[in-house]
Parts: C-alpha cells; structure tokens; sequence
C-alpha cells in the first residue's frame, strides 16, 4: 500500500512532539525523496551500510534515531556527508530521524520500552533536559528484583552482557533509565534516591559516584538501548498505515 510521505511524518510529528525538545538534531523530515511511500525500513543511525541496506529492500522512506545532522557540523557537504547523501539521492530514498523525543516517549521511546522489558510495572517522566523530561524512572513491583537477576534481565533484554558497577543494595525497587549517552544523567537518578540507574555509554566518573552513592550503574551499550523506539515507530506505522517495515539491524559494540 502507498501512503504519502506528507502523511507519514504528520502522523510521527503529531505523536512525538518534536518541537517540546531542545535538541542536538533537527527531527522530522531530513531528506526528501518520492512522494509515495509502499516500505519503511528503520535503523538506528545512519550510514552508508544503512541505506545501502534499505534500497536492497526497496523502501522510500528511512527512519532512523541518529540522524545525517547534528549542531556544530560544518556548513557545507564535506567527503564523508556526501558518502551518506548519495545513496539516498541514487536510489530516490527520503530520510527521517527523531532522537530526544524517540527516547521520551511514554509507549513507543527507548526508555519506556526498555523499563518494561526490565519489568517494571510504575513508569514515571525522569531527567530533563533543558525542561522536558527524557528519561524514565521505572518501579519494580514488591519488594523489588535481586540485583544480580536485574543485570540479567539487562543482557536479555539488550543481547549484550552489562557493564554492572554493583555498589547498590541487594535488592533493586527503583531504576532510571536514559538510553545511549546519558552518564551525565546519574547525578538525577543519584538525586532522586534511586537504587540503579540504566544509560548506554557509561562515563569515567561513574565508578566513583556508583561506589560513593550506594546505586546501582549499568552500562548496556549506546545501540543496544536504542533499538526498542525506533522498532516500535517502524510496527507503528506499518499497523496504522498498510506500508511494509523493514528493520535493519547494523550491530555497533559502542
């Protein structure tokens, strides 16, 4: 079924609220492409492996979370944009991507889809970022889940083992959570009295506030935690819409 790309992204706009963010990136439609959308592949960032992989399956649209443009790049198309740009100008491919408004979402962002793959059962809005909240802080039902079971529960859940920093109690009832880069997001979860406190990159400094604070600090990997929101947007769309999803997975151990 074709849908027209107009409406695709009216319909993630309406959802995501991209203009609530001050972000790193512009959201929304990057690149255009052909009117009418039949497939969307999504991929976390993207890359020439990406869209080389998107036209083999004939999408219009790829929908990524890390996008071609970020604050501080140069004003012209260097060698290494323009490696990226042409696969999708020779295989008349569009580009969209949303970044801090894909991980806040309540029901299809990073964070809420990956607190509920931990099995938390209470989700609150966690960490803001110039105001709006990006984060989530999840609560485990009882008297929480052992530790050493959550890291497991991690590593399921992302298909890779934890950097653990295990300095927090025995038994975990609190978490928060801040997909990919987010260590400078610890002070908030330190703050709130939190027991643990999930991102994907962890930071140098962390060892000594894990071990100082008494939390819990997981490092699962910057792809491995943003693969949930930008999957879910992709089922979302093919559901709402009729159009083929294709998810491309491009492993990155970072």
């Amino acid at each position: 079924m074709l849908v027209t790309i107009l409406d695709l992204i009216a319909d993630l706009d309406g959802l995501l609220r991209p203009a609530s963010f001050d972000d790193y990136s512009p959201n929304g439609l990057q690149v255009p492409g052909p009117e009418a959308v039949g497939t969307v592949a999504t991929g976390v960032t993207a890359s020439v492996e990406l869209f080389e992989r998107a036209a083999a399956e004939g999408a219009e649209l790829v929908l990524v979370h890390h996008g071609l443009f970020w604050k501080g790049m140069p004003h012209h198309v260097d060698r290494s944009l323009y490696r990226r740009l042409r696969p999708l100008f020779l295989n008349d491919m569009a580009l969209a991507a949303y970044h801090l408004p894909l991980d806040a979402h309540p029901e299809v962002g990073n964070n809420a889809l990956l607190a509920r793959a931990l099995g938390c059962e209470r989700l609150e809005r966690f960490a803001p970022h110039q105001g709006e909240p990006i984060g989530i802080a999840g609560t485990f039902a009882g008297d929480g889940v052992d530790a050493g079971q959550l890291a497991v529960r991690v590593a399921d859940a992302t298909a890779r083992e934890p950097l653990h920093l295990a300095y927090g109690p025995a038994r975990v009832r609190t978490i928060g959570i801040v997909s990919g880069g987010a260590a400078a997001h610890f002070d908030d979860a330190i703050a709130g009295g939190l027991d643990a406190f999930l991102t994907g990159e962890p930071a140098e400094r962390v060892l000594a506030q894990s071990r100082e604070a008494g939390i819990h600090f997981f490092g699962a990997g910057h792809y491995a935690t943003e693969t949930f929101g930008i999957r879910a947007l992709g089922d979302r769309l093919a559901e709402r819409f009729g159009v083929r999803h294709v998810f491309i997975d491009d492993p990155n151990p970072i």
